[in-house]
């Protein structure tokens, strides 16, 4: 199964939901594929925060805040917490995260690469970065 793994910045839930089905645009995303995003964002704040994972889902981890068809599309928010982890976070933590996150994958059976995972973190980081600095959160469309 093929899927579409976009991360964006809006200002509000609104605003992220009404990208559920068209999807956010080019400027202020990035679109990944192939894995599962609302367990990578519990691993990541995990990995990169603390806590632990049932914990986390438990208390609501990732919020979702738009869906459709039987879930087969979905936007949720990247947790406040999860953002700041990612946009305070060291070269150095993001890659010691990625070969964390990509060595769990495995033992569960799901290939992911590294040094792609590498690039996924360091790509979310600065978007989260740059939503810090304009004033907006981070959310995921799934589709």
């Amino acid at each position: 199964m093929s899927i579409i793994v976009e991360f964006f910045m809006a200002p509000n839930d609104a605003s992220a939901a009404s990208v559920l089905k068209t999807g956010p645009g080019r400027a202020g995303s990035l679109s990944f594929g192939n894995f599962d995003p609302e367990e990578a964002v519990v691993e990541w704040e995990c990995l990169l925060a603390g806590g632990g994972f049932e914990d986390l889902v438990e208390a609501g981890e990732p919020r979702i805040v738009a869906e459709q068809d039987n879930d087969e599309r979905v936007v949720f928010a990247v947790s406040p917490r999860l953002s700041a982890a990612l946009a305070d976070a060291e070269e150095s933590e993001l890659r010691d995260a990625a070969v964390s996150w990509a060595a769990q994958r495995a033992a569960d059976g799901e290939a992911i690469d590294a040094g792609i995972a590498e690039v996924i973190l360091s790509d979310l980081a600065a978007l989260a970065g740059s939503a810090r600095r304009e004033g907006q959160d981070v959310y995921c469309r799934v589709a």
